[in-house]
C-alpha cells in the first residue's frame, strides 16, 4: 500500500500559495515549475482541492486562494480531498474468501477490527499536522538560507 505522490504534491501546492501569494500570480504553470512535474497533474490536483472547499482557482489570470486559515487545514483534509478512500476503507479485501476453508470464512473475523483501528491511528496521526506546520517550517528554512 502506498499513497500516492499527489498528496505531497498537493502539501507542496499549499506551501507555494503561502510562500508566494504576495509576490507572484500562483498558477498551474508556476505550480508545475516548482514541483516538476505536468502542469495537468497541477490542474487535476487542484481541480480536487476546489472540489473539498479548501481553495479556490481565479479562472484566466489565475491565482490560487487558500479557503481557510492555515492552522483549521490539517494533513487529513487534505488526503481525504486528493486520496478519498473507496467505501471509507482504506485496506481493500479480497471479495471473496472460500467460506469452505478454515482460513477463508474466519479471515474477515480476524482483520477486519485489525485493519480499522490501523486505518483510524493514521487518520487520527494525520489530524495532528496542519498546514501552518508547513508555513512554519519553510519559514524557518529560508531563514536558515540567509
Amino acid at each position: 500500500m502506498q499513497i500516492s505522490s499527489r498528496f505531497t504534491i498537493a502539501l507542496h501546492i499549499f506551501a507555494c500559495v503561502d510562500v508566494f501569494k504576495d509576490e507572484y500570480k500562483v498558477t498551474s504553470d508556476f505550480l508545475a515549475g516548482s514541483i516538476n512535474t505536468n502542469p495537468v497533474i497541477i490542474r487535476k490536483i487542484l481541480s480536487q482541492l476546489k472540489s473539498a472547499g479548501l481553495i479556490t482557482v481565479a479562472r484566466g489570470t489565475g491565482g490560487i486562494t487558500v479557503n481557510k486559515p492555515l492552522d483549521e487545514i490539517t494533513f487529513y483534509d487534505v488526503y481525504q480531498a486528493i486520496e478519498p478512500v473507496e467505501n471509507g476503507s482504506l485496506f481493500h479485501f479480497h471479495d471473496a474468501p472460500n467460506p469452505a476453508c478454515p482460513v477463508g470464512r474466519n479471515i474477515h473475523a480476524l482483520l477486519d477490527d485489525k485493519l480499522s483501528a490501523i486505518q483510524k491511528a493514521m487518520e487520527d496521526e494525520m489530524r495532528r499536522y496542519s498546514l501552518v506546520e508547513i508555513h512554519t517550517g519553510i519559514q524557518e528554512l529560508l531563514a536558515q538560507e540567509s
